[in-house]
């Protein structure tokens, strides 16, 4: 009868703890490692100015503009290019691409994804034909910064038309957003065709924590969740402040001070419940720790990040 008493016990519990369930979806916070030598041995894709380019007023300032790029002082190098692209005579409409493109340039190595697009959509680059040179970069720039920026319907316009101009690089863009998205079901469907994204997902699954083993742990002692997942002085304070507050609790009941008995069983309420659902948080952290520190040297390596497929730089 006992057995069956728990069990009963057991059940409402088990249906309490399940609304504060945590999901497997990571957000992991993936970041490139672009040596600045990198970007400085990327070529020009544009043809060196002329004597009588380089000796014009616009020209002067293009060669200047293009030192601080080439330094990689980019603030510097956006106001030389402007400048310069004010100077320019209207007739000379490869030259103002070529000085909008590395205004844009600037932007994206910045980090400045809202200044990009902006160039982009109120400039020439807007009509740039495939002829122009780096226009495949200038597609993958776009598409980043709009996944950057959160507009899925612009980055998809510019996936499609990629999907049949560039193949290959539509491809690798398309890994690189599940990979930098951490979508684990995603990975799995082209891990196939894919050896160092199957290795990366092995050494997950061996290394990952479970988010509902962390939080039935916490559920039936308190702190154990904590403790699955290397939180050792979460579990301690999980462990004692829970202890502290059931033992109070089942004192003024026992003494007949009912009124203190449910304050301190509401109190103690709080923590429990919270208790599970931070194990499970801190079980979903872990896994998107590792899941970084397995695919950021991957995707390096491997060029998956955006900014390290551009062929063009200043």
């Amino acid at each position: 009868m006992g057995c069956v008493l728990k069990k009963l016990l057991l059940i409402p519990l088990l249906i309490l703890t399940s609304c504060f369930r945590v999901g497997n979806e990571l957000e992991p916070q993936l970041n490139h490692t672009v040596q600045d030598r990198y970007l400085k041995s990327l070529p020009s894709p544009f043809p060196p100015l002329s004597e009588k380019e380089a000796s014009s007023d616009w020209g002067r300032e293009d060669r200047i503009a293009l030192g601080f790029a080439h330094e990689l002082d980019l603030y510097q190098a956006i106001n030389g290019f402007k400048r310069s692209s004010f100077l320019l005579p209207p007739d000379h409409h490869e030259r103002k691409l070529q000085l909008e493109y590395d205004t844009l340039l600037c932007y994206y190595f910045g980090g400045k994804y809202p200044e990009a697009i902006y160039t982009f959509n109120s400039g020439p680059l807007r009509v740039a034909h495939p002829s122009f040179t780096p226009y495949q970069d200038l597609l993958v720039m776009l598409y980043d910064s709009y996944n950057k920026m959160d507009e899925p319907d612009n980055a998809d316009k510019i996936m499609n038309y990629m999907e049949t101009a560039y193949p290959a690089i539509a491809e690798k863009l398309a890994v690189s957003n599940i990979l930098l998205k951490g979508d684990i079901p995603a990975l799995q469907a082209v891990a196939p065709s894919y050896p160092d994204i199957q290795n990366l997902l092995n050494q997950y699954e061996f290394e990952k924590k479970s988010t509902r083993t962390a939080q039935l742990l916490n559920t039936f002692v308190p702190g154990a969740g904590y403790l699955y997942v290397g939180q050792t002085q979460s579990a301690i304070t999980a462990f004692l402040l829970n202890g502290v507050f059931i033992w109070a609790s089942c004192y003024f009941f026992a003494h007949g001070n009912t009124a203190a008995g449910i304050i301190f069983t509401s109190i103690e309420a709080g923590w429990y419940f919270g208790g599970i659902y931070g194990a499970g948080q801190e079980a979903k952290f872990y896994n998107e720790r590792i899941y970084e520190k397995l695919a950021t040297p991957m995707m390096n390596e491997k060029r998956y990040f955006p900014i390290l497929m551009l062929n063009y730089g200043f």
